[in-house]
């Protein structure tokens, strides 16, 4: 069984947490699993100060590895990967860190979910095997991978699984929800795809994740659970601790219609306990579907949720959020307006998404959508390095060079020495009103370009080549567009010698990492 490398955490010893008033208690061993047959042997010892929860409370092990743990009717139970050890992962390469416990299964559903599993075994162990800790790795991050059907499951895998397919010195994995488009019966067919990454890859449930023939939020994810486990869970890696919540509030609490983001009171709950077990220094990711920011859809967030949350994290220096959801991409950043109570803000990054605008746009060469995101953000993904509690972030965009992290709009042809109304526009990818942009146009001085919000002038050309097409194209057409949050202009130059000129962008970021970008434009005389 494949296994991976698990993560650094302080091992606190710790009481027993017992809730006496719980319907039935779960017990087991947490152990060194030394010849990786997931079965405890006599020689296997326990190992201490680890945690487990059950969704809600959160345990540590004892001296022996021992741990008790409340159950009811429908609880799946799951270790929180400590440091210097190894998760076993299946052969989808999903990490096996949980036990189901759902004496009746699921209920009857439209999407099958969770078998019944009886009683409770008399000892639920969790092997884990030695390895040596890690400080500073990567991450690999998916937004939305949303497919609707089995062909554009096809166009995920060949658009972005098979540019990662097989890659190295990546530590793992994470897909940040809508994994499929409604249809749960992808759940399979996007396994297999994902698979083909070939590194341990971990889950968050998005809003076309859930079962919507429930009644109740905290049954929404019955088939997610019988494809990749809990919903809610956290682990460590390096000196950084995660949480993977589901933020999803169905049925909407305000009118019953539709979805709302927010939390339970359980998982609320259970962050606060897990909180209590992470060193203070360490780094807190939490990573969940919906961003925490209003954005583009209005009142998407419950705002006392989200000061809930920001409240538990009052201790944490450290902190960064993932969502996607939006087929945008963004940075956001939360100060004491909006509840964070700490002098430094709190940054969520919206991440792009690998199915873009929907797998809409032109058909690429490998006849796959080009479904350039109506900010004017191109599909693809992003890699987060860590180091220690530090973190950096890089866009990969799909089929492109490493280093197109922007794309600068000009005009072909300008007249010479007349004035113009046009302007260049850059838009720079991962970029925030915190970022620096610099233009300059045949090596001559730089000069600072202005943040603006509007459309994206790269966008709107794609667009308007479907609107005034005269036979029909193949593919969908792209959505509409949207303001973009990242983008910079500055006037263009007519004064210079007829012919070609180059203008160069150059985009300081909030890590400390340049990026750059040419474009080339002609000055014609009448």
């Amino acid at each position: 069984m494949k296994q991976y490398i698990l993560l650094p955490v302080l091992l606190i010893a710790g009481a027993f947490m017992i809730n006496t008033s719980a319907q039935s208690t779960a017990k087991g061993t947490v152990y060194e699993d030394l010849n990786g047959n997931q079965k405890k042997e006599r020689e296997e010892k326990g190992i201490a100060g680890v945690s487990i929860s059950n969704g809600k409370e959160v345990v540590l092990t004892n001296t022996q590895g021992r741990y008790e743990l409340p159950v009811d009717k429908d609880n799946i139970i799951f270790v929180i990967k400590p440091s210097g050890y190894n998760l076993p992962l299946n052969e989808n390469n999903l990490p096996q860190f949980f036990h189901y416990h759902k004496p009746q299964g699921s209920p009857e559903l439209k999407y099958d979910g969770v078998a019944p599993t009886g009683k409770l075994p008399k000892s639920i162990d969790f092997g884990l095997i030695p390895s040596a800790p890690v400080n500073n790795f990567t991450m690999l991050t998916f937004g939305d991978p949303q497919p609707y059907t089995k062909q554009q499951v096809d166009y995920f895998y060949r658009g972005i699984v098979k540019e990662v397919e097989g890659i190295q010195n990546v530590a793992f994995g994470l897909s940040l929800g809508d994994l499929v488009g409604d249809h749960l019966e992808l759940f399979n067919p996007y396994i297999d795809a994902i698979k083909e990454v070939g590194i341990p890859w971990f889950n968050v449930m998005g809003n076309h994740d859930m079962n919507f023939d429930v009644k109740a939020d905290s049954l929404s994810d019955e088939t997610y659970e019988k494809h990749f486990g809990p919903a809610n869970y956290s682990f460590n890696h390096g000196k950084v601790h995660f949480i993977i919540l589901d933020n999803i509030l169905y049925p909407d609490p305000r009118d019953g219609r539709g979805y709302w983001g927010g939390f339970r009171k359980d998982q609320l709950e259970f962050v606060k306990n897990d909180l209590k077990y992470v060193p203070k220094d360490h780094l807190v990711v939490l990573a969940f579907h919906i961003p925490l920011s209003e954005g583009m859809f209005g009142d998407s967030f419950n705002d006392e949720d989200r000061e809930k949350l920001f409240n538990l994290l009052e201790e944490y220096p450290h902190t960064l959020s993932l969502s996607a959801h939006t087929h945008t991409q963004n940075q956001d950043f939360f100060d004491k307006k909006q509840g964070w109570q700490q002098e430094q803000p709190h940054h969520e990054y919206n991440v792009g998404t690998t199915s873009g605008d929907w797998y809409s746009g032109k058909l690429n060469e490998e006849g796959v959508p080009v479904s350039t995101m109506r900010d004017g953000t191109p599909r693809g993904y992003a890699y987060i390095t860590f180091n220690g509690a530090d973190y950096k972030i890089k866009y990969k965009v799909a089929d492109q060079p490493v280093d197109y992290q922007m794309e600068i709009f000009a005009p072909k042809v300008v007249a010479h020495n007349e004035r113009t109304s046009v302007r260049i526009v850059t838009n720079f990818f991962m970029g925030s009103e915190n970022d620096s942009l610099f233009v300059r146009i045949d090596k001559g001085e730089w000069r600072k370009m202005r943040y603006i919000n509007t459309y994206d002038p790269s966008y709107l050309h794609l667009l308007h080549e479907w609107d005034y097409a005269d036979e029909l194209m193949p593919g969908r057409r792209p959505s509409n567009p949207s303001e973009s949050t990242h983008l910079w202009m500055a006037p263009i130059k007519t004064n210079l010698d007829p012919g070609m000129h180059t203008i160069e962008v150059k985009a300081h970021d909030q890590f400390g990492q340049i990026h750059t970008g040419t474009k080339t434009y002609r000055i014609a005389t009448r």
